[in-house]
């Protein structure tokens, strides 16, 4: 190592001017100066006047010499006296300062040698999980997929009302192990990355040999350019092993739905559930009426639905009034959650359903079920709670329904399409999105849904909390970056500036900021959002917040918010459509917020 050194200064002045003679002691040559300062000249004197001469020449020859040289001496010493003086006060701390000078060197040199062998260390314990993750979970395609595919085959079971086609289980579960494992070791492959970028920084601007390339060469080609893509590929599609239901409704059999606990997304999952519930009791499902509840058909192609089954599984509700020629009478309505309140319908929703010409019974409910503490249910449950030989019944809300989750959970959900999936946004949404992508952000991008208004109370009242410092929050998704190499993140976002533009200033990575693109609004220069505009929609906040969700869906990574329906219904349509990564997960998952605020 080059150390720091200081040249030792050699100044010296000559304090003593020579004479341009020295004085004769002989008598007989001595100088005697002349009357001019500039000359001096010798002169002859008579022997007479010697003797007299000479006491005067000595007194003051000895007189001017003591006074000169005494000067001459004062100047000589007296500096170097100064000079002693001084040195001997700070000879300590001189050596002192050496000494330290060489103590701290000696620490460095030691800290250098320590983290470059943390380095090596950190190098070592990479190839090692790289070579077991490759020996566990060897990489495939979809045509040879041995390791999860090998006893796929599933059997058949004869229900009086559907057909299910039913998978293993415990192979289900296996293949999610795997899966979560390996996402396991991809993490910590690149935390390990991290710390070894970490400890490098110091060492890039010395002359010592190591650098990134060292390291990642080290480790393996996994680590190089490909980590990226081999790191964050997709998930492995297991749409075709799902355990679905059979919907072949009677077409005078009718379920109308309600829902109307939560927002658009809670309502969609709402949705979902009561398709289920239509498939399980043999009914048409009765979408709501934009004058109950959301404009559905601003959002959603309902005839998709329709087309994905091959059959009429779903109408509107002006479709429903058509067919029961304006005689819209609901003959059970009976309530899935009993408590806090029946089916989540107050006054005022009665109200609603009655100014749409609906006359309707007595809320009733068939069991004891809370809201806060749902149960768990199956099929067989539903079917005998809810059956009956009614044209027409409504249950609510179901939101909150535990009804054979695995089921509704699976890639396409529990019923037997066509289709990738079945509530998935309109066709002009979809379009709208993929010209949006094709403008701003490119195949490969980053989607954040970024909670914040309203979050923070509702996440600190859980168990973690799911509410995040910025500067935290920052981190994390850098993380994300990190591994997915991707230039850009959408960002989807209700936060105020103030909080984005302190995101935006803290997600760097290595020495470059990564830019947060968010959706402008609606220009006329601008072509990417025509169709919006040309059937006068875009300033729907409906169709605003379901084009978030759908160029969320369409990312090549997703961070989400945790505890957020919105969140997790971009996860469901990312599940459906296949564009799940294996890098997907919740902001900051795993990690407890390092500041949380006392509760009021």
């Amino acid at each position: 190592m080059d150390r720091d050194s200081s040249d030792e200064e050699d100044d010296r002045q000559t304090l003593i001017e020579q004479n341009d003679r020295k004085p004769n002691h002989h008598h007989h040559h001595q100088p005697v100066p002349t009357s001019s300062p500039q000359r001096r000249s010798s002169s002859t004197f008579h022997i007479e006047d010697l003797e007299s001469l000479g006491g005067s020449i000595r007194r003051r020859f000895f007189s001017n010499f003591n006074k000169r040289y005494y000067y001459y001496l004062l100047a000589i010493f007296l500096p170097l006296l100064i000079v002693v003086v001084i040195f001997s006060a700070d000879i300590r701390n001189m050596f002192s300062a050496n000494l330290s000078a060489l103590r701290l060197d000696s620490v460095s040199d030691r800290m250098r040698e320590a983290e470059l062998q943390a380095l090596y260390l950190l190098g070592q314990q990479q190839f090692s999980l790289i070579s077991l993750l490759n020996q566990s979970f060897p990489f495939h395609n979809n045509n040879n997929n041995t390791l999860l595919n090998s006893n796929s085959n599933s059997n058949s079971s004869v229900n009086s009302n559907a057909t299910f086609v039913s998978t293993n289980l415990e192979e289900q579960g296996l293949r999610f192990k795997i899966e979560d494992l390996r996402s396991a070791l991809l993490k910590q492959i690149s935390l390990n990355k991290q710390i070894q970028q970490v400890l490098l920084s110091p060492h890039k601007s010395a002359n010592v040999n190591v650098s990134a390339s060292d390291v990642d060469n080290a480790a393996g080609p996994f680590v190089g350019s490909a980590f990226g893509y081999d790191g964050c590929r997709k998930m492995e599609s297991r749409f075709s092993e799902r355990k679905t239901i059979d919907w072949k409704p009677r077409s005078d059999k009718f379920l109308f739905a309600i829902c109307l606990s939560g927002q658009m997304s809670n309502h969609l999952i709402c949705l979902e559930k009561h398709m289920f519930f239509a498939a399980l009791l043999n009914r048409v499902l009765v979408m709501p009426s934009s004058k109950f509840d959301y404009q559905y058909s601003r959002v959603l192609d309902i005839e998709h639905i329709n087309q994905c089954l091959g059959r009429q599984v779903v109408v509107s509700f002006e479709e429903f009034a058509q067919m029961r020629k304006n005689h819209l009478h609901i003959d059970r309505f009976i309530c899935y959650f009993s408590s806090p309140a029946p089916c989540y319908v107050d006054e005022e929703h009665v109200k609603k359903l009655k100014g749409l010409g609906i006359s309707m019974g007595k809320l009733e409910s068939p069991w004891k079920e809370d809201v806060k503490k749902p149960s768990k249910k199956t099929v067989q449950d539903v079917q005998a709670k809810f059956s009956s030989n009614d044209d027409v019944i409504a249950i609510g809300d179901v939101y909150f329904a535990d009804v054979e989750k695995e089921w509704v959970l699976q890639p396409g959900g529990p019923l037997a399409h066509k289709c990738k999936t079945l509530i998935e946004p309109s066709r002009l949404i979809i379009l709208t999105a993929q010209r949006f992508i094709q403008t701003f952000l490119g195949k490969n991008f980053i989607a954040l849904h970024f909670r914040r208004h309203g979050f923070l109370k509702f996440c600190n009242v859980k168990t973690p909390s799911c509410f995040y410092p910025i500067p935290q929050a920052a981190d994390c998704i850098a993380q994300v970056v990190e591994r997915t190499n991707a230039p850009v993140i959408y960002l989807s976002t209700d936060a105020a500036e103030s909080e984005t533009d302190l995101l935006q200033s803290l997600i760097v990575l290595n020495g470059k900021a990564v830019p947060l693109v968010k959706r402008p609004s609606h220009t006329s220069v601008e072509k990417w959002d025509a169709l919006l505009s040309r059937h006068r929609i875009e300033d729907d906040s409906q169709v605003e917040a379901m084009l978030d969700k759908t160029i969320c869906a369409m990312s090549s990574v997703f961070i989400g918010a945790s505890g957020s329906t919105f969140t997790e219904d971009i996860l469901r349509l990312r599940k459906d459509w296949e564009t799940a990564s294996l890098c997907d997960e919740y902001l900051c998952q795993g990690e407890l917020p390092n500041f949380i605020a006392e509760d009021e």
